[in-house]
């Protein structure tokens, strides 16, 4: 019987590997769902590959959430292919492939309208799921070694080559979350060819936004934090950098541009920000 493992939310400050089920081609079992447990020849089952940290995870060890003792986290996974349902026709075993984080259908009339964070299918609580996410369908997260994934014709996305894949597998992994994010959140604010654009937090997602912002045509890309190492780095790809710990940040981008103005903003803090404007906290 094959054996399978994963990283466990035991209390606020604490995780564990834990031996857990191998995935079946099942759905998740819930007391709300009449359809929980079916089978689901849609899906696929993963050898995770790559799965990372998210700061989402982060919020539930910390116990920010109301995450269920037991829960296994991860929700950014790329992984390999090891078995398939019978309706799966567009991959093939021994397949690499990068999971999005949130979990869809492809069939319901939120996914036809091309809002599938809000399917309307894969969580029997509310629109939307994602994998190891409190709340969010109770579905097993991918910080693990084998994963179910649902509706994989719709979700997943296939690496067309494998070795090439693989050698740049630590630079591919963050292609399930952390830019898309980034660009997605570039896209929702506007930025196109020849805007100015502000970037708030240089943490990872803030990271790729800036660099998406950049594809999208950007004049000028200027990122905000407050560690130095975040914003060299930032620097180093062409984009402008402030210090917000040292001076009103409007001040600082008229510094940059000639006026306090951009004409793009994206929201890369998340979590940790409280308040706006002069009633802003601080942690």
């Amino acid at each position: 019987m094959p054996t399978n493992r994963g990283v466990a939310y035991i209390k606020p400050g604490k995780v564990e590997v834990q031996s857990i089920p191998f995935p079946k081609l099942r759905m998740p079992k819930s007391e709300s769902d009449p359809f929980g447990g079916a089978e689901a020849p849609h899906g696929v089952i993963l050898k995770v590959v790559t799965t990372n940290i998210c700061g989402s995870d982060q919020h539930m060890v910390r116990g920010r959430t109301t995450a269920p003792k037991g829960l296994i986290l991860g929700h950014e996974i790329t992984g390999e292919i090891i078995e398939k349902g019978s309706d799966v026709e567009m991959l093939n075993i021994g397949d690499l492939v990068t999971v999005p984080f949130n979990i869809a259908c492809g069939r319901c009339r939120n996914c036809r309208e091309g809002l599938t964070g809000i399917c309307l299918t894969v969580n029997p609580a509310r629109p939307g799921a994602a994998y190891g996410y409190v709340d969010m369908g109770g579905w097993v997260g991918g910080q693990a070694e084998y994963v179910l994934v649902p509706y994989a014709d719709f979700n997943l996305i296939k690496f067309p080559n494998k070795a090439r894949a693989m050698a740049k597998i630590k630079d591919l992994t963050l292609l399930s979350d952390i830019l898309p994010t980034g660009f997605h959140g570039c896209v929702q604010a506007g930025v196109g060819p020849g805007s100015t654009v502000y970037i708030a937090g240089a943490g990872p997602v803030g990271l790729a936004a800036a660099a998406s912002a950049q594809l999208l045509g950007a004049a000028v890309v200027i990122v905000g934090d407050l560690i130095p190492e975040r914003l060299k780095q930032a620097k180093s790809f062409g984009c402008e950098v402030i210090d917000v710990s040292k001076g009103p940040l409007a001040a600082q981008i008229e510094q940059i541009l000639g006026e306090p103005v951009v004409d793009c903003v994206v929201d890369c803090v998340g979590f940790e920000a409280h308040g706006h404007g002069g009633d802003a906290g601080k942690e």
